[in-house]
């Protein structure tokens, strides 16, 4: 299975073809030292079981928020790695397996479409008024607890000493030579925005996208692209092997190329923004215990444990005091980037991603 660190833009396509859903698997109890973030009481559950990518990322979530919260509480996590599709099909028979969904915001979107969602009772999520959640990250039926950023990386011996500042850097294959990689819908959302932003429009003016333009544009770029990436870690591994000079990318990708001392770096500017928050399975077995997990998990204490276990951007303003300088500095979500980024128009891309999808996937094979 794919993975994204935070989400994926697959999660729901095939959900009609599902014959046969996994079961749970098991995540142990944790013994990390817990915080002071406050919990709701007064559930017997002692069990919840929450959905998420896996991978690293998943690793990342027991250590900073699932074991602390098991040692606080008594309350045992259990960890379905189920991609969308399979919890939609399993919520639409009635027998979901999950109560807590970690889920992009853009595809809770869908499920709340699907009346696969509760509605939430933010008086039992006391963490937000804690948090400052910016008010268009909390809706009926989910919550943002991050971000992840899509922007541009290169190699730093590529091109000189000069570093490229823009999308219009990244079509001026002359300036700034060498193969480029861009991502295929299987993994995101097209990038449209970009080759807007490359040929001109403000960041402030991208949507509606005039989406026409936007293929002009890209058809500029098209003979450069020597690959479509459609899993996270590709970009990084055709940088690494100098198979491309730049790529677009999942910007926490590059964390650990970065460790491992391979020559790339990423530019923010004109970076895209995907937020990634939570939900409750409608008809979840385990309501009480999934806000408590819930709650437990928008604490700005619990989102700066885990943007230092993982490169995940906290969605509180405040947890970025909280995290080390030298984590912060590598964040998108640090206060001397966020400005240089956009969020993704959900409710434009709701409207369009089947359509502009398609398309591309004509565009591409040319």
């Amino acid at each position: 299975m794919t993975n994204s660190p935070i989400g994926r833009r697959a999660l729901l396509r095939g959900a009609a073809a599902l014959a046969a859903l996994p079961a749970l698997a098991a995540c142990g109890t944790g013994t990390s030292r817990s915080t002071g973030a406050s919990v709701s009481t007064g559930s017997s559950a002692k069990t919840v079981a929450v959905r998420d990518s896996g991978g690293a990322y998943g690793e990342a979530l027991k250590k900073a928020i699932y074991d602390p919260f098991t040692k606080e509480t008594g309350i045992t996590v259990q960890v379905a790695n189920l991609d969308g599709a399979q919890v939609l099909a399993q919520i639409n028979q009635g027998r979901p397996q999950v109560d807590l969904i970690n889920i992009t915001m853009m595809d809770g979107a869908k499920f709340i479409r699907e009346n696969a969602l509760e509605k939430l009772d933010l008086d039992r999520i006391k963490n937000l008024k804690i948090a400052k959640l910016p008010e268009n990250q909390i809706t009926e039926y989910a919550v943002s607890h991050s971000f992840y950023a899509q922007c541009m990386a290169y190699r730093t011996d590529a091109f000189d000493g000069r570093k490229p500042e823009s999308w219009a850097d990244f079509w001026d294959a002359k300036a700034f030579q060498g193969g480029r990689s861009m991502c295929n819908p299987d993994a995101d959302l097209p990038e449209l925005e970009f080759a807007l932003l490359a040929d001109g429009v403000p960041m402030d003016q991208l949507y509606p996208l005039d989406v026409d333009r936007a293929f002009k544009v890209l058809d500029r770029i098209r003979s450069g692209v020597k690959k479509y990436w459609d899993s996270g870690p590709l970009p990084g591994m055709l940088l690494t092997r100098q198979e491309v000079t730049m790529t677009t990318v999942w910007h926490g990708r590059l964390a650990d190329l970065v460790k491992q001392g391979v020559p790339v770096a990423a530019q923010l500017n004109g970076a895209r923004r995907q937020f990634q928050g939570y939900a409750i399975a409608k008809g979840a077995a385990n309501l009480d215990a999934a806000y408590q997990l819930f709650d437990y998990s928008m604490h700005p204490d619990v989102q700066a444990r885990l943007a230092m276990a993982y490169p995940s951007n906290p969605s509180s303003p405040l947890a970025y005091d909280k995290i080390s300088e030298e984590v912060r500095n590598g964040l998108a979500g640090a206060p001397q980037y966020y400005d240089k980024g956009f969020d993704a128009d959900i409710d434009w891309w709701l409207k369009n991603e089947a359509a502009v999808s398609k398309r591309w996937l004509g565009w591409a094979r040319g």
